[in-house]
């Protein structure tokens, strides 16, 4: 299948990573929905693209019910071939400083927004039995830094819901594959200054998205290459004994 016939949406597509990733989907021949809450910052996304092939969309992804007016929107321009959650935030706030509502405004976005785009996506990607969705994430969750107790919880949480939903649909649906991508320390508002340019992860990120190989569900893959999960001594040992050896894949295309 190509990714290319069907509509891609990226969500946090009014700046940063996601304005790169949106612009390197539709150079690549992509329709792209743009979505983001900020009305002027999709519809600037839209304007830049060369091709004319991003459409704005505007919604809160930590609200349910404006992601699925939304999607439904959408899907009136065409079959939803491909979704990259990326609409994230960072606040940067000491636990001291947190409260619960605070905190849980951040989980609401960087992971409720994640299961309300997939939730609303899946309605159209099982009734056709294809697609893929690039979950953007991060190692926060195993290594976190001061003052993003709700960041790294949140996108940690994401990490696991891509295992349990390639345990869910992965079996009833083999044509819909879901995928972890850490696109790297990012020169972005929510990455660090020296960080690498948003449009060099983007070419990574979209090659990943319309990469069309078998088995890459449930992957990892951080910047360019697949993070292969750690083997016991057991699966080592039987590795060795069967001349086996495993490589991480690299992003072609990229």
């Amino acid at each position: 299948m190509s990714m290319t016939d069907g509509i891609a949406v990226v969500t946090g597509a009014g700046g940063g990573l996601g304005r790169a990733l949106a612009l390197e989907l539709a150079a690549r021949g992509c329709c792209v929905a743009a979505l983001g809450r900020g009305e002027a910052g999709v519809e600037e996304t839209a304007a830049m693209a060369a091709s004319g092939g991003i459409m704005p969309v505007v919604a809160d992804v930590a609200d349910a019910g404006a992601v699925r007016a939304a999607f439904a929107r959408i899907a009136q321009e065409g079959e939803l071939r491909l979704l990259i959650n990326n609409a994230a935030v960072y606040p940067r706030r000491d636990f001291l400083d947190e409260a619960g509502e605070s905190f849980a405004e951040t989980v609401a976005i960087n992971l409720g927004g994640v299961v309300a785009c997939t939730r609303a996506a899946l309605d159209t990607m099982t009734q056709t039995g294809r697609g893929r969705i690039l979950n953007v994430s991060t190692f926060a969750d195993m290594a976190p830094l001061p003052a993003s107790s709700a960041y790294s919880v949140s996108k940690g949480a994401g990490r696991i819901l891509t295992h349990a939903l390639v345990a869910d649909l992965g079996d009833r649906f083999p044509g819909i594959t879901i995928i972890d991508w850490m696109p790297g320390m990012l020169a972005t508002r929510m990455g660090i200054k020296d960080g690498l340019p948003p449009e060099v992860s983007a070419r990574w990120g979209a090659a990943l998205a319309l990469w069309d190989a078998p088995m890459l569900g449930g992957a990892v893959f951080e910047m360019d290459r697949e993070v292969l999960p750690p083997r016991g001594l057991k699966a080592r040992l039987r590795d060795a004994l069967l001349l086996r050896r495993r490589h991480a894949r690299v992003i072609p295309g990229a």
